[in-house]
């Protein structure tokens, strides 16, 4: 199994330690089966990102910009950087506690990945799927590069909002329509107007385009325009592609700059016509007195020329999707770019028939249908980036001198500059060492190499490895959609080159947001870095890790605000089990996990309780004890086959749970086990008989095989607290003794299947709701120390024998005195609390001599009091609808009952008073 490789500029959050957590417990339960299993660990050489940082730091500390220093120097700079500052994200896997096999990192830039990328694009290239052309591109003017269609953000906006964006002074307003008259040629008063969200586009218009059959344009079929800014002659079109029911039914086509609008300048033959500059400015087409502005300072000029015009003809909002640039937060451009795209339809079918088959399993199973849309809408990939930082491609522009003004007529691919250069003298018929290449400065797009690395990790392509036999599964965090991209990507490609599906199941976990249910954002204040939950940190700390962030100061008050909120005294110290644990608790199939730093303070506890428990069992066993083979410690007493019984069946669930990668199935038995079977109801049920025998038989071996086999349970989900306490246990004698519990056997449900005793767990489920009625018995009596004598009947006589071997345990879980059966039809003494269990079998408490009714009754009638005032008020208010309903009939149902109560209690004790004749009772 590999890790989905993070980028080696960026820093972990709580959503990538869920993707840690999960794939480092079932790396722990697989090994501990005693499978092979290698985890690869690696990262990202994250190309835009990574350039973006040390650009940025060359400025900051030397003044210096990129282009000042040669290709060369630059990567040098680069690779300085990785050293230096690249291990943080190791640093924090490691805190998690990641198994990885350090001894395979791999990086996307390292000689392994680059020789495969290489191979990749060359074989892809001889196969027909990988070409050069000139066509629109999703294009950052922030970045000067193309990027991927999952690096563009549609922003929904809904009518004019203003934006701050990367080389404008001031906020530019988007949600607007702009009307515009285009008039019509030979007819001075007849006009077209075109309404537009991008006026600085105008200068880019080759025509205007109607639909066939609106009856508004019919007459104008054929027609003429006159330009609104430079007054040249645009036809008139006809495309079944407009919409006549969307503003004035008349759009504007810059096939140059709207992949729409290159659509329908294709089908009518439209030269495009670029106006808009790699850097955002206005090119030389658009005239001297916009040429060089940044086009949204264009726009207003465009906006006064057109009013000084008169053919202005309105402003109005207008909802909108805006496209964004994830990585520079600057509007997404379209612009005509020679460059290598990949053919994914072909390829895209093959991975979209791998999950209709079954080969490719997608867990949830709804995943299939946004899977299959994917694929089924798939365009080629453009994968060239205009960067430094990144894996050169591998193709040669073939310079011919005698071929003037047309450098893109011969491009050829190879491995080295000699390879391409064999293959240029067979396509010129000219002799390789006369011909002069240049190589496309241009670098591949991270995803590229990134979707190879299942591969490039395992030795592809000097050996192809056979993926059957790693471990089929990868984890994803369902709110990334890059994720889910970095896969399809992966699928495509690794079916292609190797034949062989990169895995055979992708678990989509889900998306891990704060307790508030907001989604984790550095404007927010929210994002957290695991290390400061594992170790604890300051409020102060927290505040200056924001500050030495890029957020602008609007952002930055915000954040600070908000977590000064959320934590006031900073974050305690829960440690790496803790944050485990709480995580892998959340199911990852359902719906988005929110998670509180509260919640691992729980589990923080939980670890506490179960070290606790440790340090009482260790001291029961002492240091000579021996302890015995699961396979002979038969249980006795009915107690301990019980808690062998649920042992057995924790082990199941267990077991169940990480097959089906349910993991939350796991930690809800696993904390069930340990807080609610073995703390809560085995030991305390168990120290009598610890303390008043000198060497009991029987509970310390099944103390023993409760610890031992409850920590390997444990174990991969708390390797740390697990390995601790494991080591302090003694060993079985004869048997092999595993260095680690990370290598000793995982119970497994049929091993234990021979303690399986679920009849047994059903008869005490009944004694545990006995102890539960003694102990509201006792609290409604407030009876804190004394522990009476208790009765227990059944009408049904075989019904007793359930209870009969219970009847020790039965009395100290519920701290009472000695546990008695009274026998059907038998009366109860008089004077006795009672509580009905079932139809058919009640207990009974005594009370004489133990609470003196005249201290009691005052206080049961102003408890009385109290409950009944809280009951007419509910009963009062007026009824509302659905779950606020259903809470206020709950708690209606909660009070008459504790209301019954107390008169069950009031009555008893009268009867006491009765008996032993007082003065005064009040009434109730």
């Amino acid at each position: 199994m590999c890790i989905p490789p993070p980028n080696v500029t960026g820093s972990l959050h709580i959503g990538h330690a869920l993707t840690v957590a999960i794939q480092d417990a079932l790396v722990r339960w697989h090994r501990m089966r005693g499978d092979q299993v290698l985890w690869v660990p690696g990262s990202d050489h994250a190309g835009i990102a990574t350039q973006a940082v040390v650009e940025k730091q060359l400025w900051k500390e030397r003044g210096v910009r990129r282009h000042e220093l040669s290709r060369k120097d630059f990567l040098r700079e680069v690779w300085q950087w990785k050293e230096v500052k690249g291990g943080e994200i190791y640093e924090q896997l490691r805190a998690l506690g990641a198994s990885l096999d350090w001894d395979r990192e791999c990086f996307t830039m390292d000689a392994g990945s680059s020789m495969a990328v290489t191979e990749a694009f060359v074989r892809l290239y001889k196969a027909g799927l990988l070409y050069r052309n000139r066509q629109l591109v999703n294009w950052s003017c922030a970045l000067r590069s193309a990027i991927s269609d999952i690096e563009v953000e549609s922003r929904p906006l809904p009518g004019r909002t203003e934006l701050r964006l990367p080389g404008c002074p001031t906020p530019v307003s988007f949600g607007l329509m702009v009307s515009v008259a285009f008039p019509v040629d030979g007819e001075p008063d007849a006009e077209v107007v075109v309404g537009t969200t991008r006026p600085e586009t105008l200068p880019g218009d080759v025509a205007v385009a109607v639909h066939p059959d609106d009856p508004r344009y019919t007459h104008l079929h054929g027609r003429w325009l006159h330009h609104p800014l430079t007054g040249k002659l645009l036809p008139l079109i006809t495309d079944p592609a407009v919409q006549p029911h969307v503003g004035t039914g008349a759009v504007k086509v810059t096939p140059a700059h709207s992949p729409a609008d290159a659509e329908i300048g294709a089908r009518h033959g439209l030269s495009p016509l670029n106006v808009i500059a790699e850097d955002g400015t206005m090119t030389s087409f658009c005239g001297d007195w916009l040429q060089g502005l940044n086009r949204f300072i264009a726009r207003e000029k465009i906006m006064s020329a057109l009013r000084e015009r008169g053919l202005f003809r309105g402003l109005q909002n207008q909802p909108m999707v805006l496209p964004i640039c994830s990585r520079s937060g600057d509007v997404v451009e379209y612009l005509l770019k020679s460059q290598w795209f990949v053919r994914c339809r072909e390829m895209g079918h093959r991975a979209a028939q791998a999950v209709e088959s079954g080969a490719l399993e997608l867990s949830p199973f709804f995943h299939q249908k946004s899977w299959q849309h994917w694929f089924s809408h798939i365009g080629d990939w453009c994968v060239s980036r205009q960067l430094w930082w990144g894996h050169q491609i591998p193709a040669y522009l073939v310079v011919e001198e005698h071929v003037q003004g047309d450098r893109e007529d011969c491009w050829v691919v190879g491995r080295s500059e000699a390879e391409a250069r064999e293959v240029a003298a067979k396509l010129t018929g000219r002799p390789g060492v006369k011909l002069t290449l240049e190589r496309d400065p241009d670098v591949l797009d991270t995803w590229f190499s990134s979707a190879l690395f299942p591969f490039s990790a395992l030795g592809w392509p000097q050996q192809t490895p056979d993926l059957a036999r790693y471990y089929p599964l990868s984890l994803l965090e369902t709110g990334s959609d890059l994720l889910l991209f970095w896969v399809g990507r992966m699928v495509m490609l690794g079916t292609q080159l190797t034949g062989q599906l990169p895995f055979s199941k992708v678990l989509l976990h889900s998306m891990v947001r704060d307790r508030q249910g907001r989604k984790m954002s550095k404007s927010l204040g929210n994002v957290l870095d695991p290390r400061d939950i594992i170790s604890g940190v300051e409020l102060q700390v927290l505040q200056e890790k924001l500050r030495s962030g890029n957020l602008d100061p609007t952002e930055l008050a915000i954040a600070a605000a908000a977590q000064k909120k959320d934590f006031p005294h900073g974050i305690p110290e829960c440690g790496t089990d803790a944050l485990r644990f709480a995580l892998c608790s959340h199911g990852v199939h359902g719906g988005d996990v929110c998670l509180s730093v509260s919640e691992v303070q729980s589990c923080r506890h939980f670890c506490n309780k179960i070290w606790n428990a440790l340090r009482f069992i260790l001291k029961v066993l002492g240091e000579k004890f021996v302890p015995q083979p699961v396979e002979e410690l038969s249980p006795s007493s009915s107690m301990d086959a019980w808690i062998l019984s649920r042992l057995a069946l924790t082990a199941q669930e267990c077991e169940r749970g990480f097959l089906t990668c349910e993991l939350s199935l796991v930690t809800h038995t696993l904390y069930h086990f340990w807080l609610h079977n073995l703390c809560d109801v085995y030991l305390e049920a168990v120290k009598p008989r610890l303390w008043h025998s000198s060497h009991p038989p029987e509970p310390p071996q099944v103390l023993y095989s409760c610890a031992d086999l409850g920590l390997r349970l444990l174990a991969p989900l708390m390797p740390f607290l697990a390995e601790e306490l494991w080591q302090r246990l003694p060993s079985r004698p004869g048997c092999h003794l595993a260095p680690s519990i990370s290598v000793a056997p995982y119970p497994s449900g049929c091993s234990l299947e021979h303690w399986r005793q679920p009849e047994l767990e059903r008869h005490f489920s009944r004694v545990q709701e006995a102890v539960q009625a003694l102990r509201g018995l006792r609290a409604m009596y407030q009876l804190t120390k004394a522990r009476p004598r208790v009765l227990l009947q059944s009408s049904e006589p075989g019904e007793q024998g359930l209870f009969e071997s219970f009847l020790e345990p039965l009395g100290t879980l519920s701290h009472c005195g000695a546990v008695s059966l009274l026998p059907p039809g038998t009366a109860a003494p008089s004077g006795w609390a009672q509580a009905q269990l079932s139809d058919t079998v009640q207990v009974y408490m005594e009370l004489q001599g133990l609470v003196d009714p005249q201290t009691h009754l005052p206080l049961l009638a102003a408890r009385r009091h109290k409950l009944q005032k809280q009951l007419d008020g509910l009963i009062a208010r007026t009824p509302s609808e659905g779950e606020a309903e259903t809470q206020r009939q709950q708690r209606l149902s909660s009070l008459q009952l504790e209301l019954s109560r107390l008169d069950k209690a009031a009555s008893h004790l009268r009867q006491l008073m009765d008996e032993s004749p007082t003065s005064g009772s009040p009434e109730l």
